[in-house]
């Protein structure tokens, strides 16, 4: 027989106010673990649409700013036009960063919206060689610009520079050529399984790519990074040498000569930044390094978008043609605005 244990005063009160106290909610401990697996499903959201956002403005300067480049250049190519050397090495490049930004956006997309068809093998490869190939001939042509401007304004008294600049206009076609033919060589080789995982504990990216990954990186991208190092640091050298050389001898206050090549040096500069930056953020994609919502990977992503737009605004900015056209075309989209307020 167990004891029979008296009630004890007040608890029938106390059982009867207990749904009083909880209702309509939950237990503290339940509420805090609820809210401990809301925030990462918040932070996801905000990561996607975050990178999204970011990324279709970037994208739309990079086609306002590539496609109205493109365009220039077609037009005056339809009339007939002769195009010289710098305006054939600008159409070609801006009209491969058109196509970059309209498949980088396209994948991004994929990426963060349809993560699990986007890695589906075959699809996951067709977007590496195509967006790869579109990088890869990106680089070149941005390097070949670059060399083409540095042999045409540089002075130097060097015997094989002096060859290299009075044979350039005929060698640069070919060069194109031939970068763009290495080019879709190399992105060929991301149809083959040898750059897969990325970092995690389990799987360190020195055991799992970096070989491989060296080999060709250095291969395609840092010989190009490389060229468009040295030509760009011989370019300013030269500017900056011809600038001093210009203020020694200056009679007034404001040379229009001279501030065109403070010009010609901050654009050159900006345009090295920008084009190392693009160069580290495309070896860290070409690894696989980061996961797929990784600060890391938004960061590769927002740069190699960043990339051709701002470098297409500004080409636009410091060509004289290119911003007289681009006045023209904003006058006219203007005068078609107020046709249609009218």
């Amino acid at each position: 027989m167990y004891p029979v244990v008296p009630p004890v005063a007040g608890t029938v009160g106390a059982i009867k106010e207990l749904p009083l106290t909880y209702k309509g909610s939950l237990p503290p401990d339940s509420e805090k673990e609820q809210l401990r697996m809301i925030a990462p499903c918040n932070t996801f959201a905000f990561r996607i649409i975050f990178t999204l956002v970011v990324s279709v403005m970037l994208t739309i300067t990079g086609i306002i700013g590539n496609g109205f480049i493109t365009a220039i250049y077609v037009a005056e190519w339809a009339r007939g036009k002769r195009l010289p050397t710098s305006d054939y090495i600008m159409l070609m490049l801006s009209f491969f960063r058109l196509l970059l930004q309209i498949w980088m956006m396209l994948e991004n997309i994929f990426s963060l919206l349809f993560h699990s068809i986007y890695m589906q093998a075959t699809l996951y490869r067709v977007f590496k060689v195509i967006t790869m190939y579109l990088n890869y001939g990106n680089l070149w042509l941005g390097a070949w610009l670059n060399v083409f401007y540095c042999v045409r304004i540089a002075n130097f008294t060097h015997p094989l520079f002096l060859k290299i600049k009075r044979k350039i206009t005929v060698l640069m076609p070919c060069l194109i050529q031939l970068s763009l033919l290495a080019s879709f060589s190399f992105s060929l080789i991301f149809s083959k399984d040898i750059f897969n995982g990325y970092v995690d504990i389990s799987t360190p990216f020195f055991k799992t790519n970096v070989g491989n990954l060296i080999i060709v990186y250095n291969v395609s991208v840092f010989m190009v990074l490389m060229l468009f190092i040295l030509a760009a640091t011989l370019l300013i050298v030269s500017l900056r040498r011809h600038t001093s050389h210009m203020k020694n001898s200056a009679t007034g206050s404001r040379d229009p000569s001279m501030e065109a090549h403070v010009g010609a040096i901050k654009a050159t500069s900006y345009f090295l930044i920008l084009y190392i930056f693009n160069a580290i953020a495309l070896f860290f994609s070409m690894a696989n390094t980061f996961e797929v919502y990784s600060f890391g990977s938004i960061s590769c992503k927002f740069i190699m978008a960043a990339y051709p737009a701002c470098h297409s605004v500004q080409l636009i900015l410091s060509n004289a043609g290119l911003r007289r056209a681009w006045k023209r075309f904003q006058h006219q989209v203007h005068l078609c605005g107020e046709k249609q307020a009218q």
